[in-house]
């Protein structure tokens, strides 16, 4: 979900007294009104639109929730339905989830998500690690491809080496990669990066957050009232995202510049109302072209990241049908 997101541990103490620190940081450079600050001197400032919340999760939601610490600056947040955490024997897929929020304010603690993915747990049968990964611009990619790397390779390891016992409810011959908006951006990134050395079963991206110099239809359509993303702000997240001094054509942007060899099947989802719609699309062209199994889904009368932001019977029809195609694909 590119256009929103917030971590309560990355606010500083300056922001929860108030704006007057403003003038000692110097003038504002960047900037997502509401989202993200970035001052001159290099302070960033994520005001607290959305809530956090913990692990905690109701006992009718038949999930399992709980936050696992991976290094001083990542962590994951564990959902395991009750199926799998209650039978001695029973072994589920494994889905590790990265959230969106443009590479720069997000959250695996921000409510909606913690939300959407108890529900997925049930619904697609299978165990999540969703991954709290560095955010830019204090931590630029590849830090959270970095994150993403090293947290699926840890899980691997777990595996062999009889670590954590919740672990052994993870089928981990069965591991997909998915996220939404900069955390689609993420899962594809790290599977590209894990070709060679994990045998993947399947990537999913929702809406993913990618781009290029030159503007497709879509981005130049702009629903602003319909969808959480637009084109300003998704210049400001790339400009801060980036290396400094990389173009939108780079290719951890743009990823029709490079080949996408070795990727396993996948599922796109694009909504119509999304500026993105057009370059999923595209992707989703070029990548059949070069023998990928890709399934693209487009939703009808739906913007960027409703499946956590938009909450109206339309948005939920929506969601449904998401859930479906998603236990489909991991449970062919």
């Amino acid at each position: 979900m590119a256009a929103l997101s917030f971590t309560l541990n990355h606010q500083s103490s300056d922001n929860r007294r108030g704006g007057s620190h403003h003038h000692r940081h110097g003038p504002v450079i960047e900037e997502i009104e509401g989202l993200i600050k970035v001052f001159n001197d290099g302070c960033v400032e994520r005001p607290p639109i959305v809530p956090t919340v913990s692990a905690t999760v109701h006992p009718s939601a038949k999930v399992t929730a709980f936050d696992i610490k991976l290094s001083n600056d990542t962590w994951a947040r564990v959902y395991i339905p009750d199926a799998a955490a209650f039978s001695p024997s029973l072994t589920l897929p494994l889905l590790v989830y990265f959230h969106g929020g443009g590479f720069c304010v997000g959250s695996a603690a921000w409510s909606c998500y913690h939300d959407f993915l108890t529900e997925l747990a049930v619904n697609a049968r299978c165990v999540i690690v969703s991954v709290n990964y560095r955010l830019a611009p204090e931590h630029r990619l590849p830090a959270a491809y970095d994150d993403g790397v090293n947290v699926v390779s840890w899980l691997m390891k777990q595996g062999t080496n009889g670590g954590y016992s919740w672990v052994n409810k993870c089928d981990l011959s069965n591991v997909f990669l998915a996220g939404d908006s900069a955390g689609a951006n993420i899962a594809y990134q790290v599977a590209l990066k894990l070709t060679n050395t994990l045998n993947l079963k399947g990537v999913i991206l929702i809406h993913p957050f990618f781009g290029g110099e030159s503007r497709t239809f879509s981005e130049k359509q702009q629903h602003s009232k319909s969808s959480a993303l637009t084109l300003s702000a998704s210049d400001t997240y790339w400009r801060l995202a980036l290396p400094r001094g990389a173009s939108r054509d780079h290719p951890w942007c743009n990823p029709l510049i490079n080949s996408s060899a070795g990727l396993p099947r996948m599922m796109v989802f694009m909504a119509e109302f999304d500026i993105l719609k057009d370059r999923n699309m595209e992707m989703c062209k070029v990548m059949r072209s070069y023998g990928k199994r890709v399934e693209g889904i487009i939703h009808g009368g739906v913007g960027h990241a409703f499946h956590i932001l938009d909450k109206s019977s339309v948005s939920r029809d929506r969601i449904h049908d998401m859930m479906c195609r998603l236990r489909n694909f991991i449970h062919p």
